[in-house]
């Protein structure tokens, strides 16, 4: 087994990028973000020249912030869960690629700007509205089918490889993804912010919606949280539906329970 290994980087600012290799010591228990700091207290590129660090984010290192979003060996992925033992090995030259995501506006190096991302949860307002602090007594009561599916949508958190594996997010499209699709549906079936159902579904309806997606399944394959986008992205498909009648004929929505 060799003691270095290559990490190469795609780096640099948009419209000047390029690719730089690190000769790093071989640890395999170290993760993606344990070789960018080491590059950072050691700045020296693979020809021992001198380089500006690395520009990254991190913050959590226990995949559930998401800020490390990047393409590592072209896959999108979780840096601080990316082991240097499972990756090196599978190239000849015992190399590791990094780029940054190509879906969003590149800041530098590996940092891109997701804001995207929260604007979209901005429109199917995604939030749960409170009017006042009072005690209001317990609430009503949610079935655990629909407790199992409301926690494993909620713990997105808005990486951005969905998005980044998604064909249809690009320049020709103004799709709005399968993670806001998830989390319209995450809140549709939350007790108090199901009451702007109505909004979130004619978000859904209206150009960029979910209409846009191409069923290429990419989202759930790449998911760090293995959320179920797939179902989300059915049962919004389903409510979109029915409130497309509801609107047409103008009878009331009843309220139904879904049924897994």
């Amino acid at each position: 087994m060799r003691e270095t290994y290559i990490l190469k980087v795609y780096r640099g600012t948009p419209g000047r990028q390029h690719w730089e290799g690190f000769e790093l010591p071989r640890r395999d228990s170290d993760n993606v973000i344990s070789a960018l700091d080491e590059i950072r207290l050691h700045p020296f590129n693979k020809q021992g020249k001198a380089v500006a660090p690395i520009a990254y984010e991190s913050g959590c290192l226990e995949e559930v912030c998401g800020s490390c979003s990047m393409l590592i060996n072209g896959r999108p992925r979780q840096a601080c869960t990316a082991l240097i033992g499972k990756l090196v090995g599978i190239t000849e030259e015992n190399t590791i690629t990094l780029a940054p995501f190509t879906k969003f506006p590149l800041v530098r190096d590996l940092i891109v700007d997701r804001s995207k991302m929260f604007a979209d949860l901005k429109k199917v307002q995604a939030w749960v509205e409170v009017d006042q602090t009072i005690d209001r007594g317990p609430g009503p009561k949610v079935f655990p089918d629909i407790q199992e599916i409301r926690y494993s949508l909620s713990t997105c958190m808005t990486c951005g490889c969905c998005l980044e594996a998604c064909p249809q997010i690009n320049p020709r499209s103004n799709f709005i993804g399968p993670a806001a699709i998830s989390q319209t549906r995450l809140f549709n079936l939350h007790p108090v912010a199901k009451e702007k159902k109505p909004e979130r579904n004619h978000v859904m309806m209206s150009p960029g919606g979910i209409e846009g997606c191409g069923n290429a399944q990419n989202c759930e394959r790449v998911c760090p949280k293995e959320i179920p986008l797939l179902d989300a992205i059915s049962q919004i498909g389903r409510d979109v539906t029915v409130q497309s009648f509801s609107d047409i004929f103008g009878f009331g929505q009843k309220e139904t329970q879904e049924k897994e």
